[in-house]
């Protein structure tokens, strides 16, 4: 709990960016305690739709794998664009993961709980922030009626974020015009309209009497739908979902035979755009929703929170334990605004592209859009925007490696066969040796690993510095001088490598 001795990092929200959050810093060994004003996780329908890139990321702490055994859907589904009917190929970005997940946001919740606590993180329930008061060593905490102090607080709590609104800090961008609902729910009698099984996102949309609807087959009676009306602008977000609200879109979509039987679970969201000017404010930083907000159109926000932690993680515990440079915790704003900002625009493209009641103008766009997404070439570009696969951070080096995600391979160790993703349950950093060249006597970092290994691919490279994010940050081919080029190019990296 809160106390007066310092928490080296206090996190505030127990959603998917601040559970990964959690689980990366205590992997580092960082003391962290994880702040959640429910008293305990509910089971209600939120995104829970898992990219390619996030996967290839989860992947590499041994969390995919528990996710998958909890996924609703691993049907080879492509993903899509403002649903228009023309599926989403990220096979020619060379991923194990080419298709996207579907897996409900408590069960993601679950193993990274899960995984968090076993690390070492704590996580406190029940417990809101209430009062944030940051001084030039740290902040003090007020939640709960408990006070304390944290090195270093950073606000995953939402798109309402208290700790942004404590703060005072303006939250720029579009305000909402639409309101649509996301429930979870079981069917009693059905029409020739309901879908009876998975398929592409534009297989599943329908629009009739003035909404909109995606309804998602789960298996047996059970549904999800996501809905909207026209008209409706004007709900707020806490608003109870109503049995007769869905009943009434429901027929009105898919017919006066189709009757619902139960909703499971349900909840609002709205279609406002906004994102914070900078992600750091001191001693408090901010990722996920807390961060930015958008139309959850083709399934990123989740996505991009996880991917924020990702970066965040290993940064933050290299600065609490003293090790890192000058300049390496900012570069997570540097970084991370960038994605989340495209995301937001893409976004609002979608939006305009998904209207239901489509203007003569916007449904002639549509039909261009479309017509561009048949060519591999613009598939492959809006896959890679959709899929996060097309990521490449802004990193000093010329190597075209250099800010890329470093390729899951194959690869042969002195320990047997394993891949590249593999090397990194860890949390530490890795120096893969391809050619064997990278000098015996090199000084490491206690959190790098040196991994000599061959491969039967061509890597593009014969040595790479690859961050404990997945991302290479320093990469040279077979002519390359190792001994010197490590000493004299990659001395800064190492330095920065928790």
């Amino acid at each position: 709990m809160l106390t007066e001795s310092t928490t080296e990092v206090v996190i505030a929200g127990a959603g998917p960016t601040g559970l990964t959050l959690a689980y990366e810093l205590a992997l580092a060994g960082v003391e962290t305690l994880v702040l959640e004003k429910l008293p305990q996780r509910i089971e209600q329908v939120k995104g829970g739709g898992i990219q390619p890139r996030t996967a290839e990321l989860l992947e590499l702490r041994g969390l995919l794998e528990p996710l998958l055994r909890r996924a609703v859907s691993r049907d080879a589904v492509g993903g899509h664009f403002a649903a228009l009917p023309v599926p989403l190929d990220c096979s020619p970005w060379g991923t194990r993961h080419p298709f996207p997940l579907a897996i409900p946001q408590w069960e993601i919740e679950a193993v990274l709980e899960e995984r968090a606590v076993a690390a070492g993180a704590r996580v406190l329930r029940g417990t809101a922030v209430s009062g944030v008061e940051p001084d030039r060593d740290g902040v003090v905490v007020t939640a709960g009626g408990l006070r304390g102090r944290a090195g270093y607080l950073v606000a995953c709590d939402g798109g309402h974020s208290t700790v942004r609104k404590l703060l005072g800090l303006p939250f720029p961008g579009r305000p909402g015009t639409h309101q649509a609902v996301l429930a979870d729910i079981r069917l009693s009698a059905v029409s020739p309209l309901v879908p009876r099984q998975m398929g592409h996102m534009s297989t599943l949309t329908r629009h009739a009497g003035g909404y909109w609807s995606m309804l998602v087959p789960l298996g047996g009676d059970r549904y999800r739908i996501t809905f909207g009306h026209a008209d409706q602008t004007d709900l707020d977000r806490d608003t109870p979902v109503t049995h007769e609200e869905i009943t009434t879109a429901l027929r009105a979509v898919y017919g006066e035979e189709t009757t619902l039987g139960a909703v499971d679970n349900s909840s609002r969201f709205g279609d406002a755009t906004r994102q914070l000017e900078h992600y750091r404010a001191g001693r408090v930083l901010f990722a996920g929703d807390a961060a930015h907000i958008h139309p959850p159109l083709g399934g990123q926000g989740l996505n991009l929170g996880i991917q924020d932690a990702f970066n965040l993680g290993w940064k933050l515990a290299a600065t609490v334990q003293g090790r890192a440079p000058s300049g390496l915790l900012d570069s997570y704003h540097t970084e991370r605004h960038p994605v989340a900002a495209q995301v937001l625009h893409h976004s609002s493209a979608q939006r305009v592209l998904a209207d239901p009641n489509p203007s003569e103008d916007v449904a002639a766009l549509r039909e261009i859009v479309i017509d561009l997404l048949r060519l591999p070439d613009a598939n492959r570009h809006i896959a890679g925007l959709m899929s996060g696969l097309s990521l490449r951070y802004p990193l000093s080096g010329d190597h075209p490696l250099t800010g890329q995600r470093a390729p899951d391979a194959d690869l042969v160790t002195e320990a047997g066969a394993t891949r590249l993703s593999a090397l990194f349950g860890s949390g530490h950093a890795v120096l893969l040796d391809l050619a064997g060249t990278v000098p015996a006597d090199l000084r490491l970092p206690p959190r790098v690993d040196l991994v000599r290994a061959t491969s039967p691919a061509d890597l593009g490279a014969a040595a790479l510095l690859i961050r404990p994010d997945g991302y290479v940050s320093w990469a040279a081919d077979g002519s390359a001088d190792h001994g010197d080029t490590l000493l004299a190019t990659i001395a800064g990296d190492l330095a920065t490598m928790p």
